[in-house]
């Protein structure tokens, strides 16, 4: 993980591995995640937006929606300091781009935190993409970008956090899913 991070740091890629290996969001509430969802004074991160991928009328179609997989996967996180430091640091980027970008920037998705240099919102196809290229080009095994969900929970047991706790972090409806 740690060779990952170092691999990706500064890159588009960045901000959505980190959200999945620290956090364990799903693909979908990672590239959904907005800045009002963090809350910088109380120290939380809130998930309760997604952005898919579906098919509408034979074409591929992202679509944003005001929903998570499940009830349970709408919740509220701790947000852990040094990732408040990167967040802050990722906005600062996010601004600097805006600024080096003018008119050409795109203001579509404004609110966004997984975003390109100039303001897209990063496609579900293209993080999958990219995630496993990256694994392979660096020689890194090849893994789902779904199995970062697996990581934090493992991470999060051998901390010491009881199942019940794991299973509310990951938003997972039934207990024998984390289990």
């Amino acid at each position: 993980m740690t060779r990952l991070f170092a691999i990706t740091k500064g890159t588009k890629l960045e901000m959505p591995i980190l959200l999945g290996a620290f956090y364990g969001l799903r693909r979908s509430e990672a590239l959904g995640l907005k800045w009002d969802a963090i809350d910088f004074q109380r120290n939380t991160l809130t998930i309760r937006h997604t952005v898919v991928t579906c098919n509408l009328d034979g074409k591929q179609v992202t679509m944003s929606c005001d929903t998570t997989k499940t009830r349970s996967s709408m919740r509220i996180l701790p947000l852990v300091p040094e990732f408040q430091q990167r967040l802050l640091l990722h906005k600062a980027r996010q601004e600097e781009y805006k600024l080096l970008c003018g008119r050409s920037y795109c203001n579509d998705y404004k609110g966004y935190i997984c975003l390109d240099e100039m303001g897209e919102r990063l496609k579900p196809g293209y993080l999958t993409e990219s995630f496993i290229r990256t694994l392979r080009d660096n020689g890194l095994r090849p893994i789902r970008f779904h199995d970062l969900r697996h990581s934090c929970a493992s991470l999060l047991l051998a901390n010491g956090v009881p199942m019940k706790q794991i299973q509310e972090w990951l938003g997972h409806s039934d207990f024998s899913t984390t289990a």
